[in-house]
């Protein structure tokens, strides 16, 4: 299946149109709000929860961006509801929330976040949200486990590989050697076969991608354009851009 034209026709706001300094903070309602108001595609993410649930958001633990402490995983679904954005009257939202939120409108790209612990619970979840929603959607995830689950439990949804060159950095220091290298250089493709790539825009141009794209077809995003020079990069190397900090003139 190749990737729907839907997905390259339009940017898309990273963690939905947020503005921090104007109250508005990433994969809060308000930030969705404003992406769709621009005609942008939007890319969250999902957490699982205690109860099996997917929420929008990015950390995998309160604090950084909102009220509260602990664990998204430790939390139940209610519990999360309730925490609030610092700053803002606005709460945390589920998958479900998003879509009824969205409704179609514009595209939906959503990053499954992952414990790489070989739990497959959050795909279930969305493959079950996604079910009875009829918006342009598609998933994505740094965890090839993820994707395979995807793959396997809604074979006819759009899915994705989020990646970057090296995995060398701190955010990846939890993971060991033996989870990090079916990562780097497409390995797992025969495994996933995805129809996206969402790659690090610092990284391109790279042998994965361009493979992925010239030679399998797969559409190839990237993350996340901040500056004129990425821009740049994206145009030249990428179909589409995963932007934030600015906002595209049409």
């Amino acid at each position: 299946m190749r990737a729907p034209d839907w997905l390259t026709a339009r940017p898309v706001a990273h963690r939905g149109l947020h503005d921090r300094a104007r109250g508005v903070v990433e994969n809060m309602p308000g930030a969705i709000r404003a992406a769709v108001e621009r005609d942008f595609s939007i890319e969250v993410d999902i957490q699982l929860t205690a109860d099996g649930e997917a929420m929008v958001h990015h950390d995998d633990a309160l604090g950084r961006l909102t009220e509260g402490d602990g664990a998204l995983l430790q939390m139940t679904a209610a519990e999360l509801r309730a925490v609030r954005f610092k700053d803002t009257a606005e709460h945390m939202m589920s998958l479900g929330d998003l879509c009824d939120l969205v409704g179609g409108r514009v595209p939906l790209i959503i990053e499954l976040k992952s414990h790489f612990d070989g739990d497959r619970k959050l795909a279930g979840r969305l493959a079950q949200v996604l079910a009875s929603y009829h918006g342009p959607a598609a998933a994505m995830s740094f965890d090839p486990d993820h994707v395979v689950a995807l793959r396997e439990v809604a074979p006819n949804l759009t899915r994705g590989i989020t990646a970057e060159r090296d995995y060398d950095d701190e955010y990846w220091a939890k993971l060991n050697a033996a989870q990090r290298n079916p990562m780097k250089a497409w390995k797992h493709g025969l495994r996933t076969q995805p129809h996206l790539f969402a790659y690090r825009v610092d990284d391109l141009p790279a042998p994965a991608p361009w493979i992925g794209r010239n030679v399998f077809g797969c559409a190839l995003l990237t993350w996340t354009v901040r500056t004129p020079e990425q821009r740049a990069r994206a145009a030249r190397y990428a179909d589409q851009m995963i932007f934030e900090g600015f906002v595209p003139q049409s």
